[in-house]
């Protein structure tokens, strides 16, 4: 790897810890706005991103251990974000789905970075935000794949 590439690797990664910082201190912020832990504000992203989902796919998604994730699901219920519905194809299993009103409370707290992040594209050609795309996919999954690592999940 030539010198000029390897310093550009270094501040994609530098960048990136810079940015991943950034987020969490946001994401917390909007949890503490929303009466939610950190963790618990995470999970119901899955939920608004992917639909109901079993304890079993949350607990699998997020890394989190089974019993973390049902605490977690009792604390969420309890604050009125989230309620247990029935499987409609096994009975034995519930899904765990997201309030959308409780939720739409918390939908403006948004909308400062929404509409920043949609300025900030307009910088971009679209062949430069295809590449953006592409990382930030890659980024995701490698984020992912070590949260499993860590967490003993890894598939």
């Amino acid at each position: 790897m030539s010198s000029e590439r390897a310093e550009l690797v270094e501040r994609i990664l530098n960048g990136s810890r810079a940015l991943s910082t950034e987020t969490v201190m946001f994401h917390t912020a909007i949890a503490e706005q929303s009466g939610l832990s950190a963790v618990e504000n995470k999970v119901t992203d899955y939920l608004a991103r992917f639909g109901p989902q079993t304890p079993k796919a949350l607990s699998q998604l997020s890394g989190l251990a089974p019993a973390s994730i049902t605490a977690l699901i009792d604390r969420l219920e309890g604050k009125g974000v989230v309620a247990r519905k029935p499987h409609p194809e096994d009975r034995r299993k519930v899904l765990i789905e997201i309030d959308g009103a409780r939720m739409a409370d918390v939908a403006p707290l948004w909308d400062h970075l929404v509409k920043s992040v949609r300025e900030a594209c307009e910088k971009y050609t679209d062949g430069e935000l295809e590449t953006v795309l592409r990382f930030l996919a890659d980024a995701a999954a490698i984020t992912n794949e070590s949260t499993q690592r860590i967490t003993g999940r890894h598939r």
